[in-house]
């Protein structure tokens, strides 16, 4: 076994000092190696080490400039950071250098939402979801973001999508019945939140929505 696999299995199991001493090994065997790098950066970005991180990911990029890994690890430090725009940009490299799987289509449709740009993000996200279609989390957030881009019917079905792979998805449901009252169905909304609340008792947005349709019910109906 290498020192980089040594490494990646330390990494694994949690063991971050012996991590990085495998990890330094691998680079003094291997100077030119930038697989070493960008290891080790991922690594200090996981210790929250971002200085260190950063200067290990340019490392790697100055031994080979076409080395999408490298723009992913350094697109998932800066999203790390919050820093969204900076992420942006090396998602994009990274995909334009040939990455291609349902993480750096997540990750890209993620920045730009948190960036408020939905449409922007609408497309990742919806690629990402149909390379993932087991994946609670992604089908989740592509739902948020159909709904954050106006489109509520199709937000509304996704929530079903989610639902269907995890009853128990309590936000899942809550914005089933924020969809509702956008379509002018407060009874049922009422419905989505009571569901939200009984799997989570402590929803603070499901129980502030139940408060907000019982009052509008009241009023309605007084």
């Amino acid at each position: 076994m290498s020192e980089l696999q040594k490494g990646i299995e330390y990494m694994q199991n949690h063991q971050f000092e012996e991590a990085a001493q495998a990890f330094n090994d691998y680079i003094e065997q291997n100077p030119n190696d930038p697989v070493g790098f960008i290891n080790f950066a991922n690594l200090l970005v996981h210790l929250q080490e971002y200085d260190s991180a950063e200067r290990f990911y340019q490392k790697a990029l100055e031994l080979e400039e076409q080395l999408p890994a490298a723009h992913y690890g350094l697109g998932n430090m800066y999203y790390e950071k919050e820093q969204y725009e900076q992420a942006t940009k090396h998602f994009q490299d990274a995909m334009k250098q040939g990455l291609d799987d349902q993480d750096i289509y997540f990750m890209l449709g993620m920045s730009l939402l948190n960036q408020e740009m939905p449409k922007l993000s609408l497309p990742y996200m919806q690629r990402a979801s149909e390379l993932s279609k087991e994946d609670v989390d992604i089908q989740f957030q592509y739902g948020l973001t159909l709904a954050y881009a106006n489109m509520i019917d199709e937000a509304f079905e996704q929530m079903n999508v989610v639902l269907a792979l995890d009853e128990g998805h309590s936000d899942a449901y809550y914005n089933k019945g924020v969809c509702l009252l956008y379509q002018e169905r407060p009874e049922d909304a009422l419905d989505q939140f009571e569901k939200a609340i009984k799997i989570q008792p402590d929803h603070l947005l499901a129980g502030n929505g139940k408060k907000q349709v019982e009052q509008l019910l009241q009023e309605r109906d007084s």
